[in-house]
Order: structure tokens, then sequence, then C-alpha cells
């Protein structure tokens, strides 16, 4: 069952974020269904917070879409490398998003092997924010698109994540953020083998 649209659009993206734990991120790109449970998130809380790109209301061709109505993908390029997978949240004006840093594959594996270009599955295969969106075909092609698609979506299977399974450690690779940097935004299932590094 879909996420529906309201869970999206509430305020408070931190809370979003531990909630995304365990719910399950699939897409249909060319009639090949990936997807997997997650199980490492990252909060950008706006405007109010220097780790955003949205911070201090910057609306570019690139963040405008963090300005929409939650529920969409806000896909972007890191590196002019890895495109970066996060999920737009609360109410258009209010530019809230969450990184998806890593998740569980269940479905599609050997079309995520593929797209990852791996021999064998290992736990990297899903592991860090651009690893994600390679192996499930996500590209900035389906920047905006609706969480309510077809072609991207958020599943609740009824799996839950114990909260003392849950870890709530500062962002990576945010130093420039300063006293923002050491939020403790970014959540993971402990002891998980797909999580980025460090998982303790």
């Amino acid at each position: 069952m879909k996420l529906p649209q309201e869970f999206y659009e509430r305020n408070d993206v931190v809370t979003i974020s531990r909630e995304l734990l365990g719910k399950y991120l699939f897409t249909d790109i060319d009639g090949a269904v990936t997807g997997g449970y997650i199980v490492e998130t990252e909060a950008y809380n706006g405007i109010i917070d220097r780790a955003s790109h949205s911070f201090g209301n910057r609306l570019t061709p690139r963040t405008k879409t963090m300005y929409m109505q939650g529920g969409i993908a806000y896909v972007y390029l890191c590196y002019g490398i890895h495109e970066m997978f996060n999920v737009v949240t609360s109410v258009e004006g209010q530019p809230h998003a969450i990184l998806i840093r890593a998740i569980q594959p269940t479905d599609g594996v050997d079309i995520m092997q593929f797209r990852r270009n791996m021999k064998e599955v290992k736990p990297t295969i899903t592991m860090g924010p651009g690893s994600v969106a390679q192996a499930l075909g996500i590209s900035r092609k389906i920047n905006a698109s609706s969480l309510q698609s077809d072609t991207l979506w958020i599943e609740d299977r009824g799996m839950v994540i114990p909260p003392e399974n849950i870890a709530a450690v500062p962002r990576v690779g945010v130093a420039y953020a300063k006293e923002d940097a050491l939020l403790p935004y970014r959540f993971y299932v402990k002891g998980n083998p797909y999580v980025s590094k460090p998982n303790k």
C-alpha cells in the first residue's frame, strides 16, 4: 500500500525521516521493478538548515523542486557524478527534503546488479545515496515525479523498526554547515549491513 499523500505533507521533516525507515521504496523503469526497504535517511530542514540546498530561502533552477508540495522526488547531481534521490515533504513553499541514503534490496536484485555493474551482490549495491539511485534507475529525468505515480513510490508493508534499533546521528559530509552539521538528523537501522559507514 502506497504511503498516502498526507504522510508527506506534514511539517516535521525529522519525524518523517525517522518514520521512513522500514518503508519500501520502489521504481518501475522501462517495465523493470526494483526496490527494497529503507534503512538510512537524512533530514534537511528547509531554509533554517545550513546543510540544506534551500538554506536562506535559496531558490534556483535546481532547488525549485524542493519548494513544491510534499510527496514528490527531488533528484539532483552531486559532484557531477552521482544522482541523489530525496523525498520532498511539507507544504508548497516550505522546502523540506529527506535524502534516502541506503536500502536493503528485496525486488529486482539482478536488475540492480546489472545497473551497478557488479559481478556479485554485496551490501555496497545500495549503500550510500548515489548507489541507491543508480541501483533503482533513478535519474533527474524523474525529478519532481509524484510518489503516488507508478514510476516511483514508497509502500508501508507493516515493518516496524523498534526505537532502540534506530540510531540518530549527525549527517555525512556537511561540515560546511557549522553548528547545523552536528544536528542528529541522520537515521539508520543499527547493525544493518547496507547502511553507509560509519555504522555502529
